[in-house]
């Protein structure tokens, strides 16, 4: 596999260093940037994310960022969402007030149901639903490591693994080579590890 330059969109939230050091372990070339067009030249792009959804998506918008994932995620091409990176990709948000999203996926994301701590922090178990190239290798009911009081409420054909926290919540959802996280899986040791390697994998298959 040659080497894959991915893109990690700055909008200014979220833990870029991390995330740039995972893709590097993972054989791929990091470049943090915040110019819309830089996703073009881009093999694969990848959206990290904490903070709120109006934030979120107003960022996006100021950075001129928004129209542009838009149109790249829905021409088919290599995408990692992470925490609010998943979030963002669907139809609306709860967070502080109904708010809408990019709108690449079906759903809304609601708040962790009352009664339980928020946010969700620290390691969880996930369960596969389906098989994808992106689980390649992730054993079920393996713990990744989360940090969110939201979750997205998915159609069913996207989800491929799921987590509990007071409710079952979508912890990886995936369509052709778009794949969006809940949990941090550059905080989640050697697994985590492991989802950006079949990640660039995936990316670099041209198929």
């Amino acid at each position: 596999m040659g080497a894959v330059r991915v893109v990690i969109v700055d909008y200014g939230a979220g833990n870029l260093r991390s995330v740039a050091k995972a893709v590097a372990y993972a054989g791929g070339v990091p470049v943090i940037s915040q110019n819309p067009h830089d996703l073009w030249e881009a093999d694969a792009v990848v959206m990290p994310g904490v903070g709120a959804a109006a934030d979120t998506m107003r960022s996006l918008e100021a950075l001129g960022l928004a129209q542009p994932l838009r149109q790249y995620i829905l021409a088919g091409r290599p995408f990692l969402g992470i925490c609010m990176g998943q979030q963002v990709l669907f139809e609306m948000s709860e967070e502080g007030g109904v708010h809408p999203c990019l709108g690449i996926l079906k759903g809304r994301v609601v708040r962790l149901p009352q009664g339980i701590k928020v946010p969700h922090m620290g390691w969880n178990q996930v369960h596969i639903l389906k098989s994808h190239p992106a689980l390649e290798g992730i054993p079920d009911g393996a713990y990744f490591y989360f940090v969110h009081s939201y979750y997205p409420q998915a159609e069913e054909d996207v989800v491929i693994a799921e987590a509990h926290y007071g409710v079952d919540f979508p912890a990886v959802v995936a369509r052709g080579k778009l794949v969006a996280t809940q949990f941090h899986p550059e905080k989640s040791g050697v697994l985590g590890l492991r989802i950006y390697e079949n990640f660039l994998r995936l990316a670099a298959d041209k198929g």
